[in-house]
């Protein structure tokens, strides 16, 4: 079964051949004074960021950066680093976002495989590149201060290269790395612009709205958030970083109307102590992706938010399905630039209710990546027919609404039955002592996987794993209960708060096991 023609969004095709840049510069002429976001205690206005994106893209000239060099940010949320992005397409670069918290081997990693011209990053982080061990020949780094100075001082005389191509890269995005190696996803001027017409459409943004950024920048889900002022007039505020005890008062202060999540957020903030916020902020909606089917309802009716979903990867200009109608657990249905099918393993399309991979097809040209960065074997295995085969798990209802059901590879393969971890952790979940879990597969004694659970108590709770698993046996299929329960004190979580489950161990010897 696929989706497509009879999405049931009503919204048509936008004209995206303008790409981003060319919409924020006439925005910038029209409306100079109009604010564009609140970074900190600073205000900056469309004609704020024309100004000192002009400058830095000047100073990026002056550093010998020419059309289609890379230039790589590692920088936290501020002001310089939106104005660093806006410079980095005036100058035809190519924006490379490095996660602020990378360190030795990931890190060289990234910034050998990118090659910059430039890095720009935090003076703090700038003993870590030193001594992370990339291959930095030819290459320029210097300090955020540097940035900081230039953007304030008048822009220097510069040629500005023609606007780009809409199909024109603007940033090689590199994957978080939950599963292995990071990829570098090629996104064009128009697959940001449409992540910004998809964040309008699932936000339900109005004019007037406030957006609260506390995703980073060098994710998908900040970078596209700029966008959405130069199509709605909204105003963003970012702010550094995720705090879950200031959520509320952050969003409260700024008169936040909008939050946006991903991963565990809405987990990690139900986790909260009950607090006088709790239904005295502005917000009206929470919007983003991976909200669990027990999370749901209970996050609107604690917080009085409506909880709107959607499923993407940035290899599908961030978005593919919106659910508009408010069907709890559903991902929706397709964007109109997409045609989205699920198909089984043999690539037949899936029946209603069946399980298969998601497999995406453009309506709009130009609307998914052309490939990963010097990766051709993975462009290969991704890009295959004309669609980009997902390695997502996805089924549909007889109405037409996708449900998404995890990664391909979280699957295992257990007594002859297939399972994937995000239905066992679903069921976890609902343990009163349980804050969050996650489960993987690892070897059996005799063929197939066994399944092995990860379990983070609530704060001064305590989960006995022989008690847990009593509690799971009338609540989970046996194929589905895990043989294995470890307790940890903490995950390690990319930016975006998905556990990073490649660097979890695999080890049996270590923990509590059912058969014995």
């Amino acid at each position: 079964m696929s989706r497509g023609d009879d999405a049931t969004l009503a919204a048509g095709l936008p004209d995206t051949d303008d790409g981003f840049l060319q919409p924020f510069l006439r925005k910038a002429e029209a409306e100079p004074e109009r604010v564009f976001c609140r970074a900190g205690a600073g205000v900056l206005s469309f004609g704020d960021l024309e100004r000192k994106s002009a400058a830095l893209a000047g100073w990026l000239q002056g550093q010998g950066v020419v059309p289609g060099d890379r230039v790589a940010l590692m920088l936290r949320n501020s002001g310089t680093a939106l104005a660093l992005m806006l410079a980095i397409a005036r100058a035809g670069a190519v924006w490379v976002p490095v996660n602020t918290q990378a360190v030795g081997d990931n890190l060289a990693y990234t910034l050998t495989h990118a090659e910059p011209r430039v890095v720009v990053a935090e003076a703090d982080l700038l003993p870590v590149i030193g001594t992370c061990g990339a291959e930095l020949r030819g290459t320029t780094v210097v300090g955020a201060d540097v940035a900081a100075a230039v953007q304030d001082a008048p822009a220097a005389d510069w040629s500005e290269p023609a606007l780009p191509d809409a199909d024109a890269p603007f940033a090689i995005m590199y994957s978080s790395g939950t599963t292995g190696r990071p990829k570098g996803v090629i996104v064009s001027h128009r697959m940001l612009r449409l992540s910004g017409e998809a964040a309008a459409i699932v936000s339900a943004a109005v004019e007037g709205d406030v957006l609260y950024i506390w995703e980073p920048l060098f994710h998908i889900g900040g970078a596209q958030m700029i966008v959405l002022p130069l199509i709605r007039d909204v105003t963003l505020v970012l702010a550094e970083r995720f705090s879950a005890s200031r959520f509320w008062s952050d969003a409260t202060a700024c008169g936040a109307t909008h939050v946006h999540f991903l991963g565990g957020i809405l987990q990690i903030l139900l986790k909260q102590p009950p607090g006088p916020l709790d239904k005295s902020h502005p917000v009206r909606i929470a919007w983003g992706g991976g909200c669990p089917i027990d999370v749901w309802r209970a996050f609107e009716e604690r917080f009085g938010v409506e909880v709107r979903e959607c499923y993407g990867m940035t290899e599908c200009s961030s978005f593919t399905t919106a659910n508009v109608n408010g069907i709890v657990g559903s991902v929706g249905t397709p964007l109109p630039w997409f045609d989205v099918a699920i198909v089984d393993a043999a690539g037949r399309p899936a029946a209603v209710s069946e399980r298969g991979e998601i497999v995406v097809r453009e309506r709009l040209a130009g609307a998914l990546t052309r490939g990963y960065f010097k990766d051709a074997d993975a462009t290969g295995k991704a890009l295959r027919g004309g669609a980009f085969h997902t390695g997502d798990l996805g089924s549909w209802d007889a109405s037409g609404n996708m449900y998404f059901h995890g990664r391909m590879t979280d699957s295992m393969r257990v007594r002859g039955e297939n399972v994937t971890g995000a239905e066992v952790e679903e069921i976890v979940r609902q343990h009163p002592a349980v804050e969050d879990c996650v489960a993987i597969g690892v070897a059996a004694d005799v063929g197939e996987q066994e399944i092995k659970l990860f379990v983070l108590p609530k704060a001064d709770m305590v989960v006995a794993p022989a008690e847990l698993s009593a509690w799971l046996a009338s609540r989970l299929a046996r194929y589905q209960r895990p043989r294995y329960i470890a307790m940890v004190e903490q995950f390690e979580r990319t930016p975006s708060q998905r556990i990073m489950k490649h660097k979890l161990s695999k080890r049996t010897d270590d923990v509590w096991d059912a058969s014995q």
